[in-house]
């Protein structure tokens, strides 16, 4: 981490250093299990394999989304010590049992009566088969938010630091999302294409 930070000092290439922090933070091992997961919700549709390599680029868009805009409150002055310590105390405390009542919805084990929201619920289901998309989007927003200890230092520590001083921006949480969502992107290719 210490040569890092020297590194990231030094560099007159910020968006190859966002590059570098955004598959260091794919590998660690908190984003890379959500990466794992993703893969396998997007690669349900196995026999249509267009869908699956744009599942994937739609997760790594919704990463891009939630990195950009958690950037551009922090770049317009926000404090990102307490933004980082709500997100890394409370992340685990809104995702989990949002993601279990997302499951019980998905499995039909919750279902929601109220008069006129089934015919609601029957046109996203129609939609739903044929296009995972948005799923896959807002799946890449949520998980984009759960901050673990490492990828947090990553995001906050460095990458932020990096945005608000640098030339090059809001282009620099883009290209650290590209970096995390990488993973999935080629898994998705290679599921798309060469199975």
């Amino acid at each position: 981490m210490d040569f890092l930070q020297q590194w990231l000092d030094s560099t007159s290439t910020p968006l190859l250093s966002a590059l570098i922090l955004g598959i260091m933070t794919a590998i660690s091992p908190c984003p890379l299990a959500m990466n794992i997961t993703a893969i396998g919700f997007i690669s349900k549709d196995i026999e249509n394999r267009k869908r699956i390599f744009f599942n994937g680029l739609w997760y790594t868009l919704g990463r891009a989304i939630s990195y950009t805009a958690l950037a551009f409150v922090l770049y317009l002055g926000a404090s990102t010590f307490h933004i980082a310590r709500f997100f890394q105390t409370n992340g685990e405390k809104f995702l989990g049992p949002l993601l279990i009542l997302m499951g019980f919805f998905m499995l039909d084990i919750i279902k929601i009566n109220f008069p006129g929201f089934n015919s609601i619920l029957e046109r996203f289901e129609k939609k739903e088969k044929k296009s995972s998309y948005l799923s896959a989007l807002f799946l890449g927003i949520i998980f984009a938010l759960a901050f673990c200890p490492y990828s947090g230092a990553l995001y906050f520590g460095m990458l932020i630091p990096l945005t608000i001083s640098s030339s090059s921006g809001l282009a620099l949480p883009v290209v650290f999302a590209f970096a995390t969502g990488l993973p999935v992107i080629i898994v998705a290719y290679l599921l798309a294409f060469s199975i």
